[in-house]
C-alpha cells in the first residue's frame, strides 16, 4: 500500500499539514504515517550537565500525546483511513529524510507570514526539501480544505465544489518527466484543470535586438508557445481527462507562479538533485514559490 508521511511537531502549521496529508491519503487510498522526531534536549555544556530524566520523560509523553490526539482527530474526520504513528529520538532532519524514503510523499508544515499570504520556510523544512529524494509538500498553517476548492454561490470555499487548478512551473530548457507526471496525476486525482506556467526572457535568446524588434519578439513568443505545446502533447494523450491551460510569460516564472497560487489547489515545482555535501539548493524559482505562494507547494526532486 502506498504511504504518505507527515511530520508533526505540534505547531499549527504541522497540524494543518497533517489534515492535508490525511485528505491526500484518503484520495489515494494510501496509508498515512504520522512522524514526530524528539530532538534531544540541549545540555548545559558550560556546567557539564545533562537533561534531567524527568524532562526527558515529559518530552516523550508530550510527543506521545501529540500523536495520539492527531491520530484520533484524523480518524474521526476520515473513517476507514489507515493510520500509523511513530516517534523517534533522532534529530528532525535525518528522521524526516529517513521517513520520507519509505513513502511516496512527505508533507510538512510551514509557518505563515502573518497577515501576508505565503510561507516562511524554517530550517528543518528547508533542509529536508533540499535533500530528500521524494516529493515534499509544504502546507501553510492557515490552510483549510475549502481553500483548495472553488467558492460556492455565497463566495465561500466549500469542499463540495470543484477543485481549483493545479499549477505547474515548467522549464522548457530542462523539463523533468517526474515533475510533469506528478502535476498531471495531481490534477487527475482532483478532477481539476492543470495550468502550466513557463517563464522566458527574449533578451536571453537574442539580446537587445529582441527588446526593440516587435516582430522578432512575437516570433520568439510563438516558438516558445509551440515548444510548450509539443512538450505537453504526449502528456495530454496520456491523461486525456485533464484539461490543460498553457501559459508562457515574459520574465522569471517565480512571481507568475506566486500570483497563480492565489487561485490554485496545489503548485508543483521541481528541484534538481545536486550532489553537494552541504548547503540547501532549491533553485531561484522554487525558492521564490516556497517563500511567497499562498497554496500548498509540492517540490519534486529530479535528476
Amino acid at each position: 500500500m502506498p504511504t504518505i508521511t507527515v511530520g508533526l511537531d505540534g505547531s499549527p502549521a504541522s497540524l494543518a499539514a497533517a489534515d492535508w496529508a490525511a485528505r491526500e491519503a484518503a484520495q489515494r487510498e494510501a496509508l498515512l504515517c504520522l512522524v514526530h522526531a524528539e530532538d534531544p534536549l540541549p545540555s548545559s555544556s558550560s556546567l557539564g550537565s545533562v537533561p534531567a530524566p524527568g524532562a526527558i520523560d515529559a518530552q516523550h509523553q508530550w510527543a506521545a500525546d501529540l500523536l495520539l490526539k492527531a491520530e484520533a482527530r484524523i480518524a474521526t474526520r476520515h473513517p476507514g483511513l489507515r493510520i500509523t504513528a511513530r516517534q523517534t529520538g533522532e534529530q528532525a532532519v535525518p528522521a524526516l529524510l529517513a521517513a520520507a524514503e519509505d513513502g511516496e510523499l512527505l508533507v510538512l508544515g510551514s509557518r505563515g507570514l502573518g497577515t501576508v499570504a505565503g510561507f516562511l520556510v524554517g530550517s528543518v523544512a528547508q533542509a529536508v526539501v533540499a535533500r530528500t529524494v521524494r516529493p515534499v509538500v509544504l502546507v501553510r498553517a492557515a490552510e483549510r480544505a475549502g481553500d483548495e476548492h472553488l467558492p460556492d454561490a455565497t463566495g465561500v470555499g466549500a469542499t463540495t465544489t470543484p477543485y481549483r487548478d493545479v499549477v505547474l512551473g515548467l522549464d522548457l530548457e530542462q523539463p523533468s518527466d517526474a515533475v510533469i507526471e506528478f502535476a498531471f496525476r495531481a490534477a487527475q486525482q482532483r478532477a481539476a484543470g492543470l495550468r502550466v506556467v513557463h517563464g522566458w526572457n527574449p533578451a536571453a535568446v537574442y539580446g537587445y535586438a529582441a527588446a526593440v524588434d516587435a516582430g522578432l519578439n512575437e516570433e520568439l513568443a510563438e516558438e516558445t508557445r509551440n515548444g510548450l505545446r509539443a512538450l505537453l502533447r504526449p502528456w495530454k494523450d496520456r491523461f486525456p481527462g485533464v484539461k490543460v491551460h498553457e501559459q508562457t510569460v515574459i520574465g522569471g516564472a517565480g512571481r507568475h507562479l506566486v500570483h497563480a497560487s492565489r487561485d490554485a489547489a496545489l503548485v508543483v515545482v521541481g528541484r534538481k538533485n545536486r550532489r553537494a555535501v552541504v548547503g540547501a539548493h532549491v533553485g531561484p524559482v522554487t525558492h521564490a514559490v516556497l517563500q511567497h505562494a499562498s497554496a500548498p507547494v509540492a517540490v519534486v526532486p529530479h535528476d
